[in-house]
């Protein structure tokens, strides 16, 4: 099994991103040291999937702090204020990303910060654990969904949700990669996730680094396979899921909800609590990014469609909750109804005191 890193902090105050437009033909490393590059990477899908982004965006703020040239820290939170700013304009859908800026804003608002030197250290150890929970929130999930995976199972998988989605490891691929680790015997069927392609280019790059079995499909063809070969589970990542269930995920993915229902396949959701919204009731709330047109229009450097044709290009779609048999997080596995369900992910339980 080979191994590769999405996002890479370097020891010179440089950040290294897999360049995923290059996949799978060319495995790319592109370098970067300010937060306005890392802005425009996340933008043109340089480094894509919502943990990913989150991280990203963190060590984009971390390089403000690193490379700065002023001696006030007046003026170094307000570069930091104005990083913010601008790596929140990127993409508008994934929750995560927005959640990771206020977790790194958050971390500045420590009156103790008061030289130059701790703000650095505290913004960049606070991008390190960003990245590093991720990985491990990663690996939880897989082991939470372990239980609902067959010995023997043939799974469908739409987009990319591994390694090059997450810091490491992944949620809803990195659930399959868990599977065949442990031994079970699964088949993923890869949706090629169209118009970017994210399951037949970084989807099947990464299991075939892995050695998990899988076998790339047309989008169009999740439905025949559930009726006629025998599919046991859907399951899919998510950019965001609303209070009641509701779920914001590449486009495509209510298609596939919708056919895995009329089948009885069980369709599943894994995704972090940090992609839980619970400020947003439900999915119609969510903003969907509208992608270039281009995306649609070219393969490659290919134009497939007449000159001047008005394009649709919506990046994600709302899959409703009803559709959804349960969402796979590092708390655990939840269940409908999901508004009551995923409100108590987040209730601590205060232990009781002795008097």
């Amino acid at each position: 099994m080979r191994s590769f890193r999405s996002i890479q902090w370097l020891d010179d105050g440089v950040l290294r991103l897999l360049d995923q437009r290059k996949l799978p033909h060319e495995t790319v490393y592109n370098d970067y040291t300010s937060a306005g590059e890392v802005a425009q990477a996340i933008r043109e899908m340089v480094i894509r999937g919502a943990p990913a982004i989150g991280a990203a965006a963190a060590y984009g703020l971390a390089l403000t702090a690193v490379h700065t040239a002023v001696t006030n820290t007046t003026v170094l939170k307000r570069e930091l204020a104005e990083t913010a700013v601008l790596l929140r304009q990127t993409r508008p859908t994934a929750v995560n990303l927005f959640w990771a800026i206020e977790r790194m804003t958050n971390r500045l608002a420590d009156p103790n910060l008061d030289a130059i030197p701790a703000i650095q250290a505290a913004i960049l150890a606070e991008a390190h654990a960003i990245a590093a929970e991720d990985v491990q929130i990663n690996k939880q999930i897989g082991l939470n969904a372990m239980s609902l995976i067959p010995d023997i199972a043939t799974i469908i998988h739409h987009c990319n949700t591994g390694s090059l989605a997450t810091v490491d490891y992944g949620t809803a691929l990195g659930i399959i990669r868990m599977a065949h680790e442990q031994g079970k015997k699964v088949l993923a069927l890869l949706d090629e996730t169209r118009p970017r392609l994210q399951g037949a280019r970084l989807s099947a790059w990464e299991l075939k680094q892995q050695g998990v079995p899988f076998m790339v499909i047309a989008d169009g063809a999740s439905g025949h396979y559930m009726r006629t070969k025998g599919v046991d589970l859907c399951v899919v990542g998510a950019d965001r899921v609303a209070a009641n269930g509701d779920t914001a995920n590449k486009i495509g993915t209510y298609n596939l909800a919708v056919v895995a229902r009329e089948n009885g396949v069980p369709f599943y959701v894994a995704a972090p609590t940090t992609t839980i919204d619970l400020a947003t009731a439900a999915g119609d709330e969510i903003e969907i990014e509208e992608r270039p047109a281009q995306e649609m229009t070219t393969v490659g450097n290919w134009q497939i469609t007449p000159d001047d044709v008005p394009v649709g290009n919506p990046a994600f779609d709302i899959t409703p909750a009803r559709y959804i048999s349960a969402i796979i997080t590092e708390k655990g596995v939840v269940y409908p109804p999901f508004e009551k369900n995923l409100l108590q992910l987040f209730v601590t339980v205060q232990p009781p005191t002795d008097f």
